[in-house]
């Protein structure tokens, strides 16, 4: 169940505006960010060249000692935890979205990513599991608040930040519904999934897809759950690993809604969301 990060990668849809590489989710009327003087702005600007997400953090921590009130810490640290998403870096964008969250606690972007990392890194022995489910119950459902009270009106053709926004609400119930699955609340699971496949409709997401057959099928919802894996195993193409995961789901709900299966199966679909009858 292992969720690589590249999937977010849908996040960066949104042309990002402001000061040259600046990295700012904000409506295009907030506040933006400003140099106290020129040399700030000059080592902000040389400081948001460095090329990787590593080099990122430390340009801007070093920037961070030097200027401890500067308003452009905050962009420098996002820029570079949408370096460490590009590169799929779990440990980075958790670091810098920390760093990012001590700066601004309601940046929707870090929690929804560092909700992400937490609920793909969740295992069953994690000795921080209780403390992890905490921070994505309370993260993701801070996030969700953020943008569901900032969404605009539904449009047959949504602007870059309303598809921005989506995208990122899509993101926030797949991690919550991952969280779920991990910690046996299928039911849960398969309601926030279905929320964030519904919202991801203009771009499906095949884990999406494949973590809610996954409930379905712990739920004996194997009809269901077939319908799901397909969706997923249309989507992944470009990724052989997911690919390789859908068709051993696959294989195995064929198997179980075989004539004659000793299985018990419950084929309600009682939970709404965008999935027809199969």
């Amino acid at each position: 169940m292992r969720q690589p990060l590249h999937i977010l990668l849908l996040l960066l849809a949104w042309p990002l505006a402001g000061l040259a590489g600046q990295d700012s989710t904000s409506p295009a009327n907030a506040h933006r960010p400003v140099a106290k003087s020129q040399q700030e702005y000059q080592d902000y600007r040389v400081a948001a060249g460095a090329p990787t997400g590593s080099a990122l953090e430390r340009a801007a921590a070093d920037f961070a000692q030097k200027y401890p009130s500067s308003e452009l810490r905050l962009p420098l640290y996002l820029k570079s935890l949408r370096q460490y998403q590009r590169e799929n870096d779990s440990a980075g964008i958790l670091s810098a979205g920390e760093t990012v969250l001590a700066l601004d606690p309601a940046d929707e972007l870090a929690l929804v990513l560092t909700s992400t990392v937490l609920a793909d890194s969740l295992t069953a022995d994690d000795p921080q599991r209780d403390k992890k489910v905490g921070s994505i119950s309370d993260r993701t459902a801070h996030a969700l608040r953020l943008l569901d009270a900032a969404k605009a009106p539904a449009s047959a053709n949504p602007d870059p930040m309303a598809l921005y926004r989506t995208t990122l609400r899509a993101t926030a119930y797949s991690a919550l519904g991952l969280m779920k699955l991990k910690t046996g609340d299928d039911a849960g699971a398969e309601k926030d999934l279905r929320a964030g496949a519904a919202l991801a409709e203009l771009r499906p997401d095949p884990y999406i897809w494949y973590h809610l057959a996954l409930a379905q099928d712990h739920r004996k919802k194997y009809h269901s759950a077939l319908y799901s894996v397909e969706q997923a195993m249309q989507l992944a193409s470009a990724n052989p690993q997911l690919q390789r995961l859908a068709e051993a789901e696959h294989e195995r709900l064929n198997k179980l809604m075989r004539p004659g299966a000793n299985q018990s199966t419950d084929t309600s679909d009682d939970s709404g969301g965008t999935q027809p009858p199969p």
